[in-house]
């Protein structure tokens, strides 16, 4: 990491400078600097849902545990079929989930089975119920007896003791952020606890003295401050602990006091607004006083004064002020980030093509990162997802960003986009 503060100022609307990093670039540079958090909890399964897992866990058992039925039907020796028509065995017994037939089964028997059902001793092979004619099925059949219908195959319809996991096997690796089915799974297991990194702590701010929160009356000139809130649900969604710091004024005095005592104890501080070119963006400044600056401009729109560095103990990052341009960078920077320090090994979004509806303007050397609409396609010649622009695309026009689902990301080659082109999306869900 650097320490020199740049006083060549960007602008939002510059086209991409020899001095402005590749999204890529950057998101390389700052996911190398941080390293995840060391310090670890053990818990509960019901409270670890969301948490990263800080150890592998490897299974204790085999899944299944034993050899059972897939079926209800009939358990038997598959070389009682008879490959030339129907096979008629004898009922000796039955088995259920919770309480297994207790004898093993001779040549010409058969036990009546449930689904889950342990498979008797000598038994390799279960005929569903569907296909077996006995005395429930109200057929003429020996009594005790059941005729099985031809073309069954030996070995069908049986789950193998550990066909899902075999003991000592990796059921879940150290990295991943434990979902309901990982629960559920872990259940499974007989786990009660789990070790999980624990959360980080992210305190963030918004600077400018033209913002007021909400619930205050503006003054000539001011305007409510969203980003705070979209900055709490975004952080919300990540499972960190949150400290929400307020309207903080353009002083660089003001700014050193709440930039000293948040990174003294937490693990990441996030600033919107105030790292652009104004007389009042005093954010950089205060930053190269107190801590290092890694980069400071970025390639892409919209975004691109974005402030990465370290303060103290804590990361830090000065998002842009501009609504779009504050959530575009969270998910593009502080998220990879966040998910780092947690220990999460997923990092990368989920990307994929759609055909574009519309026609998009854009000039090569840099990334864009358009609001858009992804829908399946109606067109039945072409089965793929489509994808719209979400209205107007300026930083400051939050509604269009609450009407999307996605990002449309046009690369820095990119120098526009026809009607029927593929382009790379990443869907807001898979950004979490």
């Amino acid at each position: 990491m650097t320490t020199p503060v740049p006083m060549d100022l960007p602008s939002c609307a510059d086209a991409a400078g020899p001095d402005s990093l590749p999204v890529e670039a950057a998101r390389r540079r700052m996911l190398d600097d941080i390293q995840p958090l060391i310090e670890r909890e053990s818990l509960p399964l019901r409270a670890a849902i969301g948490r990263v897992l800080a150890d592998d866990v490897p299974a204790p058992i085999d899944v299944p545990a034993h050899t059972n039925s897939a079926m209800d039907g009939y358990a038997l020796r598959g070389a009682d079929l008879d490959d030339r028509g129907a096979a008629e065995l004898r009922v000796v017994g039955e088995a259920f989930a919770g309480r297994p037939y207790p004898r093993a089964v001779g040549q010409g028997d058969c036990v009546r089975i449930m689904t889950g059902a342990p498979m008797p001793l000598n038994c390799d092979t279960v005929v569903m119920q569907e296909k077996a004619q006995g005395p429930h099925s109200g057929r003429s059949v020996q009594p005790g007896h059941v005729l099985l219908a031809p073309g069954q195959r030996p070995g069908q319809n049986v789950r193998q003791a550990g066909e899902d996991l075999r003991r000592g096997a990796v059921a879940l690796p150290a990295g991943r952020r434990l979902t309901a089915a990982d629960l559920g799974l872990l259940a499974s297991l007989g786990r009660a606890e789990v070790p999980v990194r624990r959360r980080p702590r992210v305190a963030f701010f918004s600077t400018g003295d033209e913002l007021c929160s909400v619930g205050e009356t503006p003054a000539d000139g001011q305007i409510y401050d969203s980003n705070r809130y979209s900055l709490f649900g975004m952080l919300h969604g990540l499972g960190v602990e949150t400290r929400d710091l307020g309207v903080v004024r353009d002083d660089p005095a003001a700014l050193r006091e709440v930039l000293r005592e948040a990174s003294s104890d937490c693990d990441m501080v996030l600033s919107s607004g105030g790292v652009s070119v104004g007389e009042a963006d005093r954010v950089k400044q205060v930053l190269g006083e107190l801590g290092t600056l890694a980069f400071w401009k970025i390639a892409m729109k919209p975004g691109r004064p974005l402030t990465f560095g370290r303060l103290g103990g804590a990361w830090f990052f000065g998002l842009p002020g501009n609504p779009v341009a504050v959530m575009v960078t969270f998910y593009q920077f502080v998220q990879p980030a966040l998910r780092r320090l947690m220990g999460e090994s997923n990092l990368t979004p989920m990307t994929f093509h759609a055909t574009s509806l519309e026609r998009i303007a854009k000039r090569p050397g840099r990334t864009e990162f358009l609001r858009g609409i992804l829908r399946p396609s109606d067109d039945p010649a072409n089965a793929g997802p489509q994808v719209r622009k979400a209205g107007k695309q300026g930083s400051g026009i939050l509604t269009s960003m609450s009407l999307a689902n996605c990002f449309i990301v046009l690369p820095p080659e990119c120098g526009g986009v026809a009607p029927g082109d593929d382009v790379p999306v990443q869907p807001f869900e898979g950004l979490f």
